[in-house]
């Protein structure tokens, strides 16, 4: 396969293409992995946190949101750290990589440290927001011993962009796997006062959270020291020093990652408020469904962060048609997935939905029959937003991150909540408006990342990468 820049991904032979797709399954499948057992960290924490109390739930709904967003805003920045150290690797500049890696814990530190002083001021934010007072309190309580998870959970993050890099992805997956069993055996230890545990309620569930997270850290960073090949990297040698074009250089490239994030997060925010304006019903089948797309959407997340990775290797060692052929593999594993989930969607709605119903609620048939509408929208959906987080991430793994962000804003509040407020209301098309307005906008988003990744050369995107001569 040529190297130069007029070699065509075309040309290269199928063996080519069957070797990729192993380093992306190799390395996305464990991400995806992981992806799912985050999840599964948050739906047993409401599903504990709801046997205490009702009141007890909605408060610690109302601090993990506060929580969340400001994490996923740091996870964000981060992020940027995974291509550049991609494409150090794929340089064979070891020193480089470590570098990298360093400064975006660095950057976990900084964040973390900022947002100590956020969370200390949750009851605050959330009495500005018109919040209940005892949801208020209730709240503050939980954040109290939650918010000391912060740190150890994004500084796994920036731990996951050094094995992603190098290609270490199985020891991320069994940490996050581990860490979910410790935080379920806490929870229901130190919420209810189980296996000789003090019950400590709302406090207890943070505390779980906190020791599972930090556990998380400890481990991942016990394998890096001692694994024999890892090691040799001495990613933990003089981290105390400050690289600032480094530094620099990430934050630069991640803080649109992080709006992006926020961007898509807001978008499904609103989303579920105009279908609480909408009815109850509705808004409860909008949350079914839209759990439903969460979890399947966890695996194109993954190849994602796997196709981040491996279009940035393939920039690193200056391969043109290399970078091409890791996103159009990318692309084409994570859209044949989504298609095969939108046929689950399609053809089995009643039985996905029925697994979040209690048959003997009043109001179980009415949220059934609008889930399965909106189930057969979210189908679609299905298809177009793995196009999209594939299309965004070989983006990112070029360093294209700003024009990233512009497409999101675009495609999610303008394209996606726009038309959606069209079609729910004055089109009166309600919850299944709102669904294909969000369809739309990620569909937008999808061709327009599809459409300059493909453009990638005449774009000038390779240029930092590809010498012009070459």
């Amino acid at each position: 396969m040529s190297t130069g820049r007029a070699g065509t991904v075309h040309a290269a032979p199928v063996s080519v293409w069957k070797t990729e797709l192993s380093h992306l399954l190799r390395l996305g499948l464990p991400l995806a992995g992981t992806q799912l057992a985050q999840i599964s960290v948050n739906t047993m924490d409401v599903l504990m946190i709801g046997w205490l109390s009702a009141e007890d739930l909605a408060a610690s709904v109302l601090a993990f949101n506060y929580y969340f967003v400001l994490w996923l805003f740091g996870v964000g920045v981060i992020q940027a750290a995974m291509p550049l150290s991609a494409q150090a690797f794929g340089s064979c500049d070891l020193r480089g990589l470590r570098r990298v890696v360093r400064q975006g814990i660095w950057i976990a530190v900084i964040i973390s440290a900022i947002a100590l002083v956020a969370l200390s001021y949750t009851g605050p934010v959330l009495n500005l927001l018109g919040q209940d007072p005892e949801l208020v309190r209730r709240a503050s309580i939980y954040m109290e011993t939650l918010k000391w998870a912060f740190f150890p959970a994004l500084g796994l993050v920036s731990l996951r962009v050094f094995l992603a890099a190098t290609g270490y992805t199985q020891a991320i997956l069994w940490a996050t796997v581990f860490t979910a069993i410790i935080n379920g055996v806490l929870n229901y230890g130190l919420i209810f006062g189980n296996f000789g545990m003090p019950a400590l309620g709302l406090t207890g569930a943070g505390i779980a959270s906190a020791i599972s997270a930090t556990l998380g850290l400890i481990i991942v960073i016990g394998y890096i020291v001692l694994h024999r090949k890892l090691r040799r990297y001495a990613l933990f040698g003089r981290i105390w020093r400050a690289d600032t074009q480094i530094l620099s250089r990430i934050v630069r490239l991640g803080l649109p990652i992080g709006m992006t994030l926020l961007a898509e997060v807001g978008m499904f925010a609103v989303a579920a408020l105009m279908m609480g304006w909408i009815g109850i019903q509705e808004l409860a089948a909008h949350a079914i469904v839209a759990q439903c797309a969460a979890i399947t959407f966890m695996v194109p997340l993954g190849l994602g962060q796997a196709a981040v990775v491996r279009v940035g290797i393939a920039a690193g060692r200056g391969d043109p048609p290399g970078i091409g052929i890791a996103g159009w593999t990318a692309m084409v594993t994570a859209v044949f997935f989504m298609l095969l989930a939108a046929m689950v969607f399609w053809l089995i709605p009643e039985i996905l939905i029925g697994l979040y119903q209690d048959d003997a609620d009043p109001l179980a048939p009415s949220v059934l029959a609008f889930g399965v509408s909106f189930m057969a929208v979210a189908a679609v959906f299905q298809i177009v937003d793995g196009a999209q987080v594939i299309g965004g991430s070989a983006l990112r793994g070029l360093n294209d991150t700003k024009i990233v962000m512009i497409y999101a804003l675009v495609g999610y509040w303008v394209i996606g909540l726009g038309l959606g407020y069209v079609l729910a209301f004055p089109m009166q098309l309600g919850g299944v408006g709102v669904w294909w307005g969000l369809a739309s906008g990620l569909a937008a988003v999808a061709i327009a990342a599809t459409w300059r990744f493909a453009r990638r050369e005449k774009l000038g995107l390779i240029d930092e990468f590809v010498p012009a001569s070459v």
